[in-house]
């Protein structure tokens, strides 16, 4: 462990690892995506689906070992017992930072399969790690706003066709789906241009999850409901890299998918929407109650 070194030092040897890590995992990762490209049958190109999920997870495990080179975070976790890596599971979490993606592979790499995060459509031109992504078979959605639906029409639904196609491609292997019901990473500007009525949560949007229980809910084994809490503050990314989070906190609920649920269509039926709406809201309220009480039991001044 380097933690004799001094923070900026730490956070520049973090950080070439990690553009180390992401290069060399490069070359296996567009090898393979080229090979798929060019095999005729549907059934060949699945065949390959294990070598790249090998790679997506020695990724993630190589960020875990110069995680803990740089510092050894202590990590408190409860829940993980009972997931299983044959399953396919709808994950969901709170969000305040980019760091939370890597908790969340950290804790997760190989108790479920590598996670399909939707992105905007937008990210596939970031150098590298959007040609991974696309790689990875991530899901990328084009949002559109209420004024240009209104004036375009005819865009109406193009998120849900999305979201299916890509879904469709994961009917036959077993895939962790993710989707961060608050759309964007928490601040207090945010929450208050909002109005929130949570106290350390934005306000859910039903619509991401409910498209996913629509296109593969027969498939999806649960819902992992996922509370991060950072202790210390929420961190940035280069807290991370540097070493400087000394504790992180992680409560995992496995959440059976209400039968009611599946099959519906959120965007034509008026009193599944409600209904689902008033789920996911009920949802957030025992958050952010966890929320609350994780910040007492772990507030910096009775550590």
């Amino acid at each position: 462990m380097l933690s004799f070194l001094p923070s900026f030092v730490r956070g520049i040897l973090a950080a070439l690892l990690l553009a180390l890590n992401t290069l060399i995992c490069c070359v296996p990762l567009f090898t393979l995506t080229l090979i798929k490209l060019l095999l005729p049958s549907e059934a060949l190109r699945r065949a390959m689906t294990p070598a790249v999920n090998f790679i997506h997870e020695g990724w993630i495990s190589c960020n875990k070992g110069w995680m803990a080179l740089v510092r050894r975070t202590r990590w408190n976790v409860e829940g993980l017992d009972g997931l299983d890596y044959q399953h396919s599971y709808l994950v969901t979490s709170n969000h305040q930072s980019w760091v939370d993606i890597l908790v969340l592979q950290h804790q997760l790499n190989r108790r479920i399969r590598p996670m399909k995060f939707f992105l905007k459509q937008e990210l596939i031109w970031v150098p590298v790690i959007g040609a991974c992504w696309w790689a990875l078979d991530f899901p990328f959605m084009k949002r559109y706003s209420k004024a240009y639906l209104a004036k375009h029409p005819e865009k109406k639904g193009k998120d849900l066709q999305t979201t299916r196609r890509t879904c469709a491609k994961f009917r036959h292997t077993p895939v962790g789906v993710f989707n961060f019901l608050e759309g964007t990473r928490f601040t207090r500007a945010k929450h208050d241009e909002q109005g929130s009525p949570f106290r350390y949560l934005l306000k859910p949007k039903a619509g991401g999850i409910a498209f996913v229980l629509d296109a593969m809910g027969e498939q999806l084994e649960s819902i992992v409901n996922v509370t991060i809490h950072y202790p210390e503050g929420i961190p940035d990314f280069w807290t991370l890299l540097s070493g400087q989070i000394g504790e992180v906190v992680v409560r995992l609920q496995e959440l059976k998918i209400p039968a009611a649920f599946i099959g519906k269509s959120y965007d034509q039926d008026a009193t599944y929407r409600l209904e689902f709406q008033q789920w996911v809201n009920a949802l957030w309220e025992e958050k952010d109650e966890e929320l609350g009480r994780l910040h007492q039991q772990f507030a910096p001044a009775t550590r």
